[in-house]
C-alpha cells in the first residue's frame, strides 16, 4: 500500500470485531509512534494499553456522553489506548510559552496520528477519543499529577466497511504565498 493509499483507507473506526489484537501488532504501532518527531524533541508522550477485558470495559464507559450520547461504540473495541501527555523538556516548554502554542499537545497529536497510521497498515481500526472523563481515568490507571491524559484511542479490527471521504476540495484549503 503506498503512503496516499494508506491515508485514504486510514478512517475512524466506530465497530469493531471481537477478534483479539496481536500484541505484536500492537507493539508495532507503538513503535510507530515512538519514532514520531517532537518539538525540541522533547517526546512528551506515554501510552497506556488496555486489553484485560474487565479494565478495558470501565475505561471505555469514562468516554461515554451523558448528555449527548455518543462513545458507546468504544465498549466493542477489544483494546484501549490511553494517551499521557509528560512535562515537556525544558526548551520545548519555553518555546511553548515565547510562541503561546501548545507543542506537547502538537506532538501527542503527531505521534497518535503515527500509530494509527501503522495500525491501518496491519488492517486494525482506530478512533481518536477527545471526550472523556480524566479525574476518573486518571485515578484508576494511577496516573501521576504531573501528567495529563489527553487522548484516548480505541483499536481492533473494524466491522464496519470503509465509508467514503468527504472532504473539502484542494482549492478551499490551499493557496500558494500571498492570499489573494
Amino acid at each position: 500500500m503506498t503512503f496516499m493509499e494508506l491515508c485514504k483507507f486510514r478512517q475512524s473506526n466506530r465497530k469493531y470485531k471481537t477478534q483479539p489484537v496481536e500484541r505484536e501488532k500492537i507493539e508495532r504501532c507503538l513503535e510507530a509512534a515512538r519514532i514520531a518527531p517532537s518539538a525540541c524533541n522533547s517526546q512528551p508522550w506515554y501510552f497506556v494499553v488496555i486489553d484485560d477485558p474487565e479494565l478495558r470495559a470501565k475505561v471505555a464507559r469514562e468516554t461515554f456522553g451523558v448528555i449527548l450520547n455518543f462513545n458507546h461504540f468504544s465498549m466493542t473495541a477489544p483494546v484501549m489506548v490511553v494517551v499521557v501527555t509528560e512535562p515537556s523538556n525544558l526548551t520545548a516548554r519555553v518555546g511553548s510559552v515565547i510562541k503561546n502554542r501548545p507543542y506537547n499537545l502538537i506532538d501527542i497529536g503527531i505521534a497518535a496520528e503515527h500509530f494509527c497510521l501503522q495500525a491501518a497498515e496491519e488492517d486494525l481500526g482506530t478512533c481518536m477519543l477527545g471526550w472523556f472523563n480524566e479525574k476518573p481515568l486518571t485515578k484508576m490507571l494511577n496516573i501521576p499529577a504531573n501528567k495529563k491524559i489527553d487522548l484516548v484511542i480505541t483499536m481492533g479490527y473494524p466491522d464496519d466497511k470503509p465509508r467514503d471521504k468527504t472532504r473539502k476540495t484542494i482549492d478551499e484549503i490551499r493557496h500558494y504565498n500571498v492570499e489573494k
